[in-house]
């Protein structure tokens, strides 16, 4: 069953009134982990940000339907309690801000127990991270692992993640894999992952390809995935990394 459906999606930047996507459709099963691919530039952040009701994002066509709502005039905040939240390619660093208060600021209800239990999902010792600092101190793996255990503090029903392998090395990343699988099936949401990697394959049920602002293809990860390196001149490297490619 779809968790969101989008259909014909047409953005434009408000910063420049530029086109930036074209009639995109695609839909988000409930439960799954749909990868959206592309190239830099082919808009994918675009639509995570339109998704989310980002201001500077005109939608000027299409609709976007969301727990059988339509959404597509809704706020931020609107959407965000409908259980829809999106995670930043950079996570954010606040000086003087433990770890337990990050954690709170977003659900005050939560409670010590709680944030230990989330801090253990994404694979960090609540007792010698609870009480850190979310500053430099902290490594850059640690500190998207302690932006993921932000999203999941709010319960969301639809995780959207912009690259959250960006920068990482391939062991971290492929951790990063795990904890994502863990964080589905622990808190049922969904997660519309923003990513280029071919080793998304790991864990992705579902993908779309997006190209100039356009939707190449979306279904079932392998095909669109194949899709993605031929049309990308990336055969070699997709089917090194992903051979299972080669047999479809």
């Amino acid at each position: 069953m779809a968790l969101l459906k989008i259909k014909n999606l047409s953005v434009k930047s408000g910063e420049n009134n530029k086109e930036i996507l074209k009639n995109i459709s695609l839909e988000i099963d409930e439960k799954s982990i749909h990868v959206l691919m592309g190239a830099n530039g082919s808009g994918k952040s675009t639509l995570a940000y339109a998704l989310m009701g980002i201001s500077r994002f005109k939608v000027t066509g299409g609709s976007v339907i969301f727990l059988n709502k339509n959404i597509t005039k809704l706020s931020i905040d609107q959407r965000a309690k409908m259980g829809m939240t999106l995670a930043f390619q950079e996570p954010a660093i606040f000086e003087g801000i433990s770890v337990q208060d990050f954690l709170r600021a977003g659900n005050k209800k939560i409670s010590r127990k709680k944030t230990e239990e989330i801090l253990s999902l994404i694979g960090l010792e609540p007792k010698k991270f609870i009480n850190r600092y979310v500053d430099q101190t902290l490594s850059g793996g640690e500190r998207k692992r302690i932006e993921l255990a932000s999203v999941i503090a709010l319960k969301p029903k639809l995780i959207i993640l912009d690259e959250p392998d960006a920068g990482l090395d391939i062991i971290i990343y492929r951790e990063l894999y795990g904890i994502l699988e863990n964080i589905k099936r622990e808190t049922k949401a969904s997660i519309l992952l923003i990513s280029h990697r071919e080793e998304v394959g790991l864990i992705a049920d579902r993908a779309t390809f997006l190209r100039r602002g356009k939707t190449i293809c979306s279904g079932p990860f392998r095909p669109v995935m194949r899709k993605y390196c031929q049309s990308l001149k990336r055969k070699e490297i997709c089917l090194k990394t992903m051979p299972c490619l080669k047999n479809l």
